[in-house]
């Protein structure tokens, strides 16, 4: 409780979890049903002050962790997202040029101006804009922030030079300021689809951990903690139903943003279970291309829905 305000604080720090049973049950307050192996190698991140590298298809929920990590320790989360001709200047900070000029016109009325005071006011921190990276060192943070550095595959290697610079000492050299440090070591989170293969300089700097699709009983227990609304036979059916789709081979196998998105599809249909006919008419909700939602239609659906009806139910 605060001393001055009399409130209860329930946000917690990397600090406040002594062992890893106590992060796990932390996670599942937050609705994030973890695997021991990934609890136990989030727990080390938050102790060994060490980069997470997370790996695993895309809609596994890699970026859903640092998410949950950020709202458990009650710790702002700072989002870059990676694309492809990222460079430094969009990734850590950039001069306010638009501002800048507005500041030089302003003086053009004013003579006798010290150049070099007009020099440092224009590369002051007043028109510097702090990209993720400079966020995630900025002094002004009461605590360690979570970085995420999402689907860092997608970036240039290039970039890569400066993480690893970055991550290294979690300092930034601005020349026309100097060098700022973080006072609060950010918790980092790096996820990457495997579209192509981290630079081993960058893996060697994190812990590692794959995420794969969750099997059948994990998948229910996810579903019935985020969408409690879904019977225990109709979340049984579903999870059934997209563990079939797993095994064919399919461009794009769901995952569990699909999973959820289709319960509440069949909610917001009032279906209370599977049939042909209202899997036929969702299958969009679940597949994102036109090819597996041809694979799929028709007998293959039928036969999967079949198999749904009669599982064995996970909760059990």
């Amino acid at each position: 409780m605060s001393e001055q305000t009399g409130v209860v604080d329930t946000t917690s720090t990397a600090d406040d979890f002594v062992t890893v049973d106590a992060l796990e049950e932390a996670l599942r307050g937050e609705k994030y049903i973890a695997d021991r192996g990934l609890a136990t190698t989030l727990y080390l991140t938050l102790k060994l002050r060490k980069p997470l590298l997370l790996e695993g298809e895309a809609g596994v929920g890699k970026t859903e962790i640092a998410k949950v990590l950020a709202s458990t320790l009650g710790a702002p989360l700072i989002r870059l997202q990676c694309y492809e001709g990222l460079d430094a200047n969009s990734a850590i900070y950039e001069w306010d040029y638009p501002r800048q000029m507005l500041y030089l016109r302003s003086l053009e009325a004013t003579s006798g101006l010290d150049q070099d005071e007009v020099r440092r006011n224009l590369f002051g921190e007043e028109f510097l804009l702090k990209r993720p990276l400079l966020q995630a060192i900025d002094i002004a943070h009461t605590q360690s922030p979570v970085l995420l550095i999402d689907e860092v595959d997608r970036a240039d290697q290039e970039l890569e030079a400066f993480l690893l610079e970055i991550l290294s000492d979690f300092q930034v050299t601005v020349p026309e300021l100097g060098t700022m440090r973080a006072e609060h070591v950010p918790i980092v989170i790096l996820t990457s689809n495997r579209t192509r293969e981290i630079h081993d300089a960058l893996k060697r700097r994190c812990l590692y951990y794959w995420i794969d699709f969750p099997d059948y009983q994990k998948e229910y227990r996810i579903l019935s903690a985020k969408v409690p609304e879904a019977s225990e036979r109709l979340a049984n059916q579903i999870c059934a139903f997209t563990q079939g789709l797993r095994d064919l081979d399919l461009f794009k196998s769901p995952g569990m943003a699909e999973t959820l998105d289709w319960a509440n599809a069949l909610l917001a249909l009032g279906s209370n279970e599977l049939t042909d006919e209202v899997v036929e008419d969702t299958l969009g909700v679940v597949l994102k291309y036109q090819e597996d939602v041809e694979k799929v239609r028709g007998d293959v659906a039928a036969r999967l829905v079949a198999r749904a009806l009669s599982a064995s139910p996970a909760g059990n």
